[in-house]
């Protein structure tokens, strides 16, 4: 079953066609999935959307629910957890590997990249500041030389875009961090690091922004039970 017009099977165009709709938050956390809605929008039969969702399913950016169907997957902090600490490991090792790959060019882009992110603190806008900051670690990690582990990177972006659109969101201060510690991952880059150093600093990177959003999520909800009225059992 291919397409003429893209080359792309249309189980694949399918796939490509709801992950984007995921990542760009018009299909958000919750949203159902109506099979045959996508296949009219698609011009195809269910068949092939049937089986992008199940590809979805399996990576964990879609979830089935009874009498409800498909739907994207809604947050869940110990999801959330699990895959910024997954992404953090891989991402690390993929940062790691591209270094030795990485010419003067491409760390002068990440430079200019992370310039942009400076000039975003003072008007904060978390959702375009998480476009860009994916703009450059991607610089930094699309040259690793292991497919592999490039698509588990991948795979845990995607996952992150469905669980969460920004944790700078809930965390802005944190961007201000975020952007001093790319010009030491960039500087260690430049200046030839160990591996394990740079692969270190990536992840410790990735994992200060689960822990900062954590712990203010964990704020919230202690200001929220504060704040409750006690019932009658507590009076």
């Amino acid at each position: 079953m291919t397409d003429t017009l893209t080359g792309l099977s249309k189980s694949q165009r399918a796939y490509e066609w709801i992950r984007e709709r995921i990542q760009r938050h018009e299909f958000g956390p919750g949203y159902r999935l109506v099979l045959g809605s996508i296949a009219a929008a698609l011009d195809m039969s269910v068949v092939p959307v049937r089986e992008a969702v199940r590809r979805l399913e399996a990576e964990g950016i879609v979830e089935f629910e009874r009498n409800v169907g498909a739907r994207v997957t809604l947050v869940d902090e110990t999801e959330y957890l699990h895959s910024m600490q997954t992404l953090g490991v891989v991402e690390g090792v993929a940062t790691s590997l591209s270094a030795p790959l990485l010419d003067a060019a491409d760390l002068d882009r990440a430079s200019a990249i992370n310039e942009r992110l400076r000039r975003l603190l003072d008007d904060f806008d978390p959702h375009r500041f998480t476009v860009i900051n994916q703009e450059f670690h991607a610089v930094l990690f699309e040259p690793c030389p292991n497919p592999h582990i490039l698509d588990l990177v991948h795979r845990g972006w995607t996952r992150m875009a469905g669980l969460r659109d920004s944790s700078f969101a809930f965390v802005p201060g944190r961007a201000h961090e975020s952007v001093a510690e790319h010009d030491r991952i960039l500087e260690l880059i430049r200046s030839g690091a160990e591996p394990l150093e740079i692969e270190l600093a990536a992840r410790e990177h990735r994992w200060a922004t689960m822990n900062a959003f954590l712990a203010q999520r964990h704020a919230a909800e202690a200001q929220t039970d504060r704040t409750q009225p006690l019932t009658e059992e507590e009076t």
